[in-house]
């Protein structure tokens, strides 16, 4: 295939994208919407994608965090910067890498499995027979499934967040309660409401793309069963894209 027609095929997926994140804001809009039967399939997802793996995650997210802020300390000291170094590991490590880290992690368990689960459905023609019985699919089986990625991204990207402060304090003051004036100053200084609110939007986009990537993707799939692997590959490939396009937005707009 020549390169135009890659860079065709590229746009068209990213623009059925759109479109469905689009379809899918008005249906979750729609009260139709929450019923017994997709609250039962949200849970299941979050169960899944956030609760069945919050322990091993939290363990992770805690070992990589203290390896990073005690390199973070040690540089700032060496580099008589040594003020700062609490509020340089609040903004790197809380605010940047852990809800990336936590976005990749749910899209790598839940985004693989949901793009595979929405190709076999459009293969196995699942997805036509509910359209045939006057059932939408949107409601039914996207709507939960994205409402449980964001929670998944979202929640997980809080624990570990929260554990990486605890962790931070005490590299930087060990168990002695009076660095605790200064903590608190720090994270009053770093948390100011702008930066919070920034930090949970971008949580929130992080878990709506985790999810709506993935089954736009799978929809691209056909009748043919060789479809399913190259819609899977395409939309992991689209997600990764889109995460970090939406760090580098946020850094650009925090920073730049």
């Amino acid at each position: 295939m020549s390169t135009p027609r890659v860079a065709l095929a590229w746009f068209k997926a990213w623009g059925r994208a759109g479109m469905f994140a689009f379809a899918a804001a008005a249906a979750a809009l729609s009260f139709s919407a929450y019923t017994a039967r997709t609250r039962a399939v949200a849970m299941k997802q979050v169960y899944f994608g956030a609760w069945q793996v919050l322990p091993g995650f939290t363990l992770f997210a805690a070992l990589l965090s203290l390896v990073v802020i005690q390199i973070t300390l040690s540089l700032a000291r060496g580099y008589g910067l040594a003020q700062f170094a609490l509020e340089l590991v609040f903004r790197a490590v809380v605010l940047e890498l852990v809800p990336f880290l936590t976005a990749l992690y749910v899209a790598l368990r839940s985004g693989a499995a949901i793009v595979t689960e929405v190709a076999l459905m459009q293969m196995s023609g699942e997805l036509e027979q509910l359209r045939a019985a006057d059932i939408d699919p949107y409601e039914r089986e996207f709507v939960p499934r994205i409402a449980a990625s964001a929670i998944a991204v979202f929640a997980l990207t809080i624990v570990s967040s929260s554990v990486v402060m605890g962790i931070a304090y005490l590299v930087m003051y060990g168990t002695s309660p009076w660095g605790f004036a200064e903590y608190s100053r720090t994270v009053a200084l770093v948390f100011s409401p702008a930066v919070l609110a920034g930090f949970m939007f971008k949580g929130f986009v992080f878990g709506a793309v985790v999810a709506v990537i993935p089954i736009a993707a799978g929809l691209d799939a056909t009748r043919n069963e060789k479809s399913v692997p190259v819609a899977v590959m395409g939309g992991m490939v689209r997600l990764f894209v889109a995460l970090a396009l939406i760090e580098l937005i946020a850094l650009a707009v925090k920073y730049v």
